[in-house]
């Protein structure tokens, strides 16, 4: 990435393009800190999105942003399959740009981001928000320091959480690849992108397995029905969508992930969209396809090996990773790190302390720390405050798609060098 024009004397202007839940929350940063940031636009079909966003500009579109140039910079966060047009437009516009992952649903797709916003010249940040967190700077301290020796290998889990899973991938944006993206693509490109970040090579070849084992019409339990409202055995059932809503409503009020379900604020608004809307569809009996469990094993630069596991049936928690060198080993659970070093025989814990491990929460803090980071690389015309640029990013990309061929195909394929 190129430096660009430093801006001084006033806050960096900021549009949103989709004031979704990532964009909203991308936004509350830079609302908090107005000696920092403004937020000047924001675009969204929605009214009630964009009334949410609270920008004294709005838009149903984005394409006035880029007929009249108002802000410095764009915050990217429309669904999967609508990044394409307005980056490469807003790029060439010549607006820094903050776009959520994953970039695109395609390789083809992703290539074409990447290659129009590095012939544009702008400064383009990606919202992998986990390289941003202390406890990755922990974890990567850790492994910088040459205490674990040589590295060996690495195996991460990420655990979906059951009832985040059928919120959604079973009945939210993400449940169908033909309209998002596959699961691991969607969830899990933070993760790949993380393990090449920690373990500092990229991921040369890949095998996977997985697929949609339980989410089934087959796998309903008996007397159920088309609907949680309408299910005499809805009362037993993990993923009842009056279990999973109606007391975070009663107890939290209008918060996510009520918040994606209904635009109502009670309970008759609540019910109302589940005997309407797609979150009160069966768990079962929906259109949904993408994954519920996925592993993969890969081989990284200098014969280093790793695992991953993603799986819907957890506790939504933090990710947890274990780093195997030849002089140590590590243990992260995403907020402590256990250090074994082999030469003393000594174990030392370091503690980041309890925080958020889902977008809720703030990703443990990434969230708030990518932002300052794109608006910090902004303002000081520096692209050295970023961490995730597009060819870093356009890797881990490589690698989902690659481990997809690979589940499709039973084979071990190759990540192509960019």
């Amino acid at each position: 990435m190129s430096t660009h024009t430093p801006i001084t004397g006033r806050p960096v202007r900021v549009a949103l393009v989709g004031a979704g839940n990532r964009g909203l929350t991308y936004a509350e940063w830079i609302k908090a800190h107005p000696e920092r940031a403004e937020l000047v636009a924001v675009a969204d079909p929605r009214p009630a999105a964009r009334a949410a966003a609270g920008a004294p500009v709005e838009f149903d579109d984005w394409r006035p942003l880029v007929e009249n140039r108002i802000a410095d910079a764009v915050v990217v966060a429309t669904q999967d399959r609508f990044h394409v047009e307005p980056v490469l437009a807003l790029a060439e516009a010549g607006y820094a740009i903050l776009a959520e992952k994953p970039l695109a649903p395609t390789e083809e797709e992703t290539r074409r981001i990447v290659e129009g916003v590095e012939r544009a010249g702008v400064l383009f940040a990606v919202c992998h928000v986990m390289r941003y967190t202390p406890y990755t700077d922990l974890v990567k301290e850790v492994v910088d320091s040459g205490v674990l020796g040589q590295l060996v290998s690495l195996d991460h889990l990420e655990p979906v959480g059951w009832w985040h899973y059928a919120h959604s991938y079973v009945r939210g944006p993400w449940r169908s690849e033909k309209d998002s993206s596959p699961m691991l693509l969607a969830k899990s490109c933070h993760d790949l992108d993380w393990i090449t970040y920690v373990m500092g090579g990229r991921i040369e070849r890949v095998s996977s397995f997985g697929g949609l084992k339980h989410f089934r019409p087959e796998n309903a339990p008996a007397g159920s029905a088309g609907r949680c409202l309408d299910c005499a055995v809805e009362s037993d059932c993990p993923y009842s969508a009056l279990k999973l809503y109606m007391p975070t409503l009663r107890e939290k009020g209008a918060v996510w992930p009520v918040t994606h379900v209904t635009e109502a604020t009670d309970e008759a608004g609540l019910v109302q969209a589940l005997r309407e809307g797609p979150y009160g569809v069966c768990a079962y009996r929906g259109d949904n396809d993408v994954v519920d469990h996925q592993v993969l094993a890969m081989q990284l630069t200098d014969g280093v090996t790793a695992t991953f596991q993603m799986v819907a049936f957890t506790e939504q928690t933090h990710r947890q990773t274990r780093i195997f060198g030849s002089h140590g080993w590590l243990i992260g659970d995403g907020e402590r790190v256990t250090v074994q070093d082999f030469r003393t025989g000594e174990s030392t814990v370091h503690e980041i302390g309890a925080s958020g491990s889902n977008a809720a929460d703030g990703h443990g803090g990434g969230d708030a720390a990518l932002v300052e980071a794109f608006v910090t690389a902004v303002a000081t015309g520096d692209a050295g405050a970023v961490r995730s640029g597009p060819a870093t990013s356009l890797g881990s990309h490589l690698a989902a798609f690659a481990a997809e061929r690979a589940r499709h195909t039973g084979t071990v394929q190759t990540v192509p060098a960019q």
